[in-house]
């Protein structure tokens, strides 16, 4: 898939879209499959709901495992970010030297992009790399609602 969108694409940012545009795909198909598959499952309202559900259950269903922190930003009421300090899809990715930028994770982006659109919270998902000491290939993905999220939560309070 990498080797394919790289042919098509003419820098960096044009590939991290299309890695990105791949995902939104496989996220609206994942998002019919995980309440498909949950008989019980309820739609999410919440802001902080729908952030969990991908924190925990879309992690564990793509991954086996949850991801490792779910943080809000000091900075804007509308930014949220989910980190994974052993993410798997960079895992076995060997990136060329001239493409060091690149952050393959940004196909992760696009499925969680996917999700919040498909449980109705539009938003801006993009993937961050933030190396720290023991995690080499640490990812954020960075989650940006739209600011009619935040006037619907107050009304629900």
């Amino acid at each position: 898939m990498l080797q394919y969108a790289q042919r098509r694409v003419h820098g960096i940012q044009d590939l991290e879209r299309k890695l990105n545009d791949f995902g939104y795909r496989v996220g609206t198909r994942l998002l019919e499959l995980i309440v498909w598959r949950d008989k019980n499952s309820k739609r999410e309202t919440r802001v902080l709901g729908i952030l969990y559900f991908i924190h925990t259950t879309v992690w564990k269903t793509l991954f086996g495992k949850q991801a490792d922190t779910l943080e809000k930003s000091t900075e804007n009421e509308n930014e949220y970010m989910i980190s994974d300090n052993d993410p798997l899809i960079s895992k076995y990715i060997s990136v060329p030297k001239e493409l060091s930028e690149l952050n393959c994770n940004s196909f992760l982006a696009g499925i969680v992009e996917a999700i919040l659109d498909g449980a109705q919270f539009p938003s801006r998902v993009t993937a961050h790399s933030l190396p720290i000491d023991g995690f080499p290939l640490r990812t954020t993905i960075f989650i940006q609602l739209d600011k009619e999220i935040l006037q619907r939560e107050e009304q629900l309070k």
